[in-house]
């Protein structure tokens, strides 16, 4: 019988106001346990008269009976003596003690016995709470306690497991998220009655094989949860009926007999249904017991009274990872769990504030259960062969023979402190070894007479010998000209200040910048909510005009230069929320215009137009730049269900690519060159062309791409890769309908596309990861009527053009980047820090990721022929995600100003 139980296991996640349990079956299967056909079991009891405890579903359907003998949040009362329900007091065990039977009678009639199983409690509880989990235990029927710690092996038993550490195993075990040894993870659990923060560092594994993770930091907000929220929806719901209905909302607010607490309970039912469905949806229906009329709840209803909640959210967050001595920024992942995180909200504020993008699953309930699954590994497999890196591509044979490079040798290792032996190199994958020049004419096909040679050429002779000389020459400078080098090395100089314009007699909460040209706008925010704009002469740093916009919002989310003007967007805490756009004059910084724009909309500028994506009326909008007016409009492609959703990218050019760019390598200027079209991806998995200036289409394509497919256009090019394993790249022709030339195919399943650029004329780069092992992620860089070439980029998550060649950049354990040439050399390898394009010839490297923090950040230019980096000195005191530059000059946020550096002459 023991040999059939081998490999079971049971996780079991008790949070305040659900309990989620994961089985696994041998052979490493998971799924969610259902209680009451349910995945997502409530943490409820109630008593009846008789003392027989309900939980979960039941608990809440008899609540309606007597509300009085009901509780919600039994491990909210883990540190009262007693909790009464009824006319009867209960010791919290015995209440967990009752959601735990309840788990291991769904786990028996699951699999036919109750699994080893590991049960997780919050980091900050204390000996005594833990304690009143070994007693619940003990009640329902489960072995003793046995809890897992760092100083020897777990006892047998029922496993106790911090919950953070088992959300940081899922993140790196199951998701595959690498966080190095010494690195440190925060966990954000947002749950129905708490919020809970912690901050761990990956220890490595202990003496007895488990993942040490300890958790060096931990706080929270015990009166912060999903609840809280509820409770402020409710108020919402008030507000909407409680003056026409004044009586009927007092009795569902104060209960005076068991039929108003039932209405009660059903009221919260019906805004806590409310309030995930908006989670998916923009409205929600609430039917108010005793109201015959629906309250139409929005998203905007949710983000509106959630926001000023999460900032506190989002303040311990902060207050926490400080605790633990790191700034967010060297974080190696932010990870949101607990089933209240689902809100958008929470994850664009945690983004927006720390400056690094969180991690949240669709069901951010599981992952603390399935997590806890790893303290009961199964028997680990043999280990798979270690990768030996890509397939070189086969050269066609050389027109003379060329000895193969020498074999590596094949032995023991050599002894320690002896030198390693010099293996010759093998030829780059996709390179051509170097051939001997064939025998025959010494030049040009002249063949010229030896210095030896007695023999006198006649004059005629000398005479054609000129003319091929003079034609060789001409045809040489041609070539000269044609293949010289467009942007050469920077005249790169250390860092010197031009100026500081201030910002303000305040500590500005936000700061922004853009550079076009010789001019550079510099935003802060104001405490009357306007944003303030500076426009600074970028040659000198002369300060040329300042003015406040008359739009206001709470914050702020960029400053956009363009031709002639700034334009200012806000931030907006959710998708359907109304944020205001504004263009200023750029000559006297007037605001010409304003228009208020959706948080999911997005808007593409080029030199007299601006386009908005208009998610909610499902069409693209033309504007005209100088006044705002609306110049056309075009519905979005649908598909035969009605679905209407749209990606839009906009079509680069080699003028535009050869400029500077921002930090994910998109250019600062698109509308350069033939930048004046955009792509757009339909519903129905259409693509079209688009013209920006008219709004026309002017070419459209079938079933090409989906919307999560990754899509890239270029000059002439469109590149397509699907999101999916064993995937084409195709090249469509954006002048015509032919057919798409595949550039490169997968070959194999385990192979999917991670990033997708242009890399050059009629040249696609993308990053493909194998079975999602960064480790083995490589490049493939492809081109019509040329080998593909790849090449391993261990660890790459993002790649920026640098004309022909390739930036590779990752993030972990360290921010870090290597500069490969047009065949795939590494001409700069793994320089500390985060690399952005100057032109296409030049990048400037931060030595660590920009942040909004104060912080000093030193600068190096780079020319990318030769990878060889200048040092230019340090940006001091700066909010170095602020920043932007041109070829010649960097702008950045600091304390309570603004600083202008020039690194580079003209």
């Amino acid at each position: 019988m023991a040999g059939q139980h081998e490999g079971f296991a049971l996780g079991v996640d008790l949070g305040t106001s659900n309990t989620v349990a994961v089985l696994r079956w041998p052979d490493g299967r998971t799924r969610p346990l259902l209680m009451d056909g349910q995945p997502l079991s409530p943490s409820a009891v109630y008593a009846d008269p008789d003392g027989t405890l309900h939980t979960g579903w039941d608990a809440r359907r008899l609540a309606q009976t007597d509300p009085a003998r009901f509780e919600a949040n039994p491990k909210r009362r883990v540190d009262e003596p007693t909790v009464l329900l009824g006319d009867r007091p209960y010791p919290p065990a015995d209440l967990l003690a009752a959601v735990l039977a309840a788990v291991g009678r769904a786990a028996v009639g699951a699999v036919g016995f109750l699994p080893p199983a590991v049960l997780t409690c919050p980091a900050a509880w204390d000996a005594t709470r833990r304690q009143v989990l070994a007693d619940a235990l003990l009640l329902a029927g489960w072995p003793q306690v046995a809890e897992h710690t760092l100083a020897g092996p777990t006892p047998p038993g029922t496993r106790l497991l911090r919950e953070p550490v088992a959300a940081a195993r899922y993140y790196t075990q199951v998701l595959q998220r690498p966080v190095p040894v010494g690195g440190a993870i925060a966990v954000f659990d947002f749950g129905g009655g708490t919020l809970d923060v912690a901050v761990l560092r990956n220890e490595g594994a202990d003496p007895w094989g488990d993942s040490g993770f300890s958790v060096v930091a931990d706080g929270g907000l015990p009166d912060l949860g999903g609840l809280d929220l509820d409770a402020a929806l409710v108020r919402r719901v008030g507000e909407v009926v409680g003056e026409r209905h004044a009586a009927q909302w007092a009795r569902l607010v104060r209960p005076t007999d068991p039929a108003q607490r039932r209405d009660q309970v059903r009221l919260w039912d019906e805004v806590r249904g409310a309030k995930e469905t908006l989670s998916r949806s923009t409205v929600a229906p609430v039917a108010v017991p005793g109201v015959a009329e629906t309250v139409q709840l929005t998203r905007d209803d949710v983000e509106r009274v959630a926001t000023p909640l999460l900032h506190r959210a989002v303040e311990r967050a902060r207050e926490v990872i400080a605790e633990a001595g790191l700034r967010p920024d060297q974080l190696a992942g932010l990870f949101l769990v607990g089933g209240s995180s689902r809100i958008p909200l929470v994850a664009r504020m945690l983004h927006a504030e720390l400056g690094i993008a969180p991690t949240v699953l669709d069901q951010p309930e599981l992952p603390v259960a399935e997590g806890a699954l790893t303290d009961l590994p199964l028997r680990k497999a043999l280990p798979a062969p270690a990768y030996a890196g890509p397939p070189s591509p086969v050269s066609p044979p050389a027109p003379n023979p060329v000895s193969p490079p020498a074999p590596r040798p094949v032995g023991p290792p050599a002894p320690a402190g002896a030198a390693a032996p010099v293996v010759p190199s093998p030829p780059w994958p996709g390179s051509t070894p170097p051939v001997s020049p064939p025998p025959g004419p010494d030049w040009a096909g002249v063949t010229v007479p030896s210095s030896g040679g007695a023999t006198r050429w006649p004059r005629a002779r000398w005479l054609v010998l000129g003319a091929v000389l003079a034609v060789v020459g001409v045809g040489a400078a041609t070539a000269l000209y044609l293949t010289r080098d467009r942007y050469p090395d920077l005249e790169f100089r250390s860092l010197r200040e031009l100026s500081r314009p201030p910002a303000g007699a305040e500590r500005p909460a936000g700061m922004w910048t853009a550079i076009l040209g010789d001019r550079a706008y510099l935003g802060f925010s104001r405490p009357d909510d306007r944003l303030e704009v500076v426009a600074v002469d970028a040659r000198t740093g002369d300060e040329v005009w300042r003015e406040q916009t008359d739009a206001r919002a709470a914050d702020w989310e960029a400053i956009i230069a363009v031709p002639g003007g700034v334009a200012v967007l806000a931030d907006a805490p959710g998708d359907s929320t109304l944020r205001p756009l504004a263009l200023l004059d750029g000559g006297d910084g007037r605001q010409r215009w304003q228009r208020a724009v959706r948080g999911d909309d997005d808007v593409f500028f080029a030199d007299d137009t601006a386009v908005l994506v208009d998610r909610n009326a499902a069409q693209l909008v033309g504007l005209r730049l100088s006044d705002g007016a609306q110049k056309w409009t075009q519905a979005n492609p649908g598909d035969q269900y009605g679905g209407n959703r749209t990606v839009v990218r906009p079509v680069g050019s080699a003028e535009a690519a050869g400029g500077p760019a921002f930090l994910d390598g998109t250019p600062r200027d698109p509308w350069t060159g033939s930048g004046r079209r955009l792509v757009q991806v339909g519903a129905d998995r259409s693509v079209r062309l688009v013209d920006m200036a008219s709004g026309r289409v002017l070419r459209q394509w079938g079933s090409v791409a989906d919307l999560d497919d990754l899509v890239v256009a270029d000059e002439d090019r469109l590149y397509v890769a699907a999101n999916e394993g064993g995937y084409q790249l195709l090249a469509y022709d954006l002048g015509s309908d032919a057919e798409p030339v595949v550039l490169h195919r997968a070959g194999n399943d385990e192979y999917r596309p991670k990033e997708l650029i242009a890399c050059g004329e009629r040249r696609a780069c993308l990053l493909q990861v194998p079975n999602n092992d960064a480790e083995r992620t490589e490049v493939v860089a492809a081109a019509e009527g040329k080998p593909t070439r790849r090449f391993p980029t261990p660890g790459a998550t993002s790649l920026v053009a640098v004309g022909e060649q390739v930036l590779a950049q990752r993030e972990y354990p360290e921010p870090a980047l290597t500069l490969f040439d047009s065949a795939g050399k590494p001409v700069l390898r793994d320089r500390d820090g985060v690399g952005v394009r100057l032109d296409a010839g030049n990048l400037l490297v931060f030595s660590k990721a920009p942040s909004t923090v104060t912080d000093n950040r030193v600068l190096a230019g780079v020319w990318a022929e030769s990878g060889e980096p200048d040092e230019l000195g340090e940006l001091k005191d700066v909010r170095s995600a602020s920043c932007s530059w041109s070829t010649h000059v960097i702008a950045c946020g600091a304390e309570k100003d603004f600083v202008l550096y020039r690194f580079a002459d003209d």
